[in-house]
């Protein structure tokens, strides 16, 4: 008889990946995933093979996570530019309470992870350049709504757009309760090369 798991995979996968973006990969013990996730190690490596399996699935969790918060975004704005706006304010504004961490995991761990770790960089940099391939999705429709002009290189913005959230993220954390972001995020949208 087959013993059915006794335990929501998609939880543990949640809490394993707010301990990973608080704390790191290699910061992370087997330990302190133990104790967060509620699992013995024999079991963390029966379920996901090792304790970098298990990351994977957390980093593919945190990103599909910030794809459907930007389709959300678009859903609940009159813009494709509304939206990317509204989604670094959740992103720049909204992570300096209550998130693990107000850096981006995938950032964070492609500042971290080297080649030894080469399989897990790949994977925090493809999922950094999906979110891109999203903006700039949002970027050739607010073009065909001519709220862009058309002739600008949508890959370029969704690069700045990226550019900008990493560096806005840093900034909120080295100015903890800075009033000025909300401004600054409108700025991004404000000048070159979106004008």
């Amino acid at each position: 008889m087959v013993k059915t798991a006794k335990f929501d995979r998609q939880q543990v996968v949640d809490k394993a990946k707010d301990l990973y973006w608080q704390k790191g990969f290699h910061a992370t013990s087997m330990r302190n995933l133990q104790d967060v996730i509620d699992m013995r190690p024999g079991s963390i490596y029966a379920t996901f093979g090792s304790k970098e399996g298990l990351f994977k699935e957390a980093l593919q969790h945190y990103k599909n996570s910030g794809l459907a918060t930007l389709a959300k975004c678009r859903e609940n704005s009159d813009s494709p530019i509304a939206a990317l706006k509204l989604f670094m304010r959740k992103l720049i504004v909204d992570t300096q309470k209550g998130a693990p961490n107000s850096i981006c995991m995938l950032a964070k761990t492609v500042a971290e992870l080297t080649d030894q770790n080469q399989e897990l960089l790949d994977l925090a940099i493809a999922a950094m350049n999906e979110v891109e391939k999203a903006f700039e999705a949002l970027v050739v429709e607010a073009q065909s709504l001519g709220e862009v002009d058309s002739a600008k290189d949508s890959a370029r913005l969704a690069s700045h757009v990226q550019i900008q959230i990493s560096g806005l993220r840093t900034y909120a954390k080295t100015h903890p309760g800075a009033q000025n972001l909300n401004s600054m995020i409108d700025e991004v949208f404000a000048y070159h090369p979106f004008k």
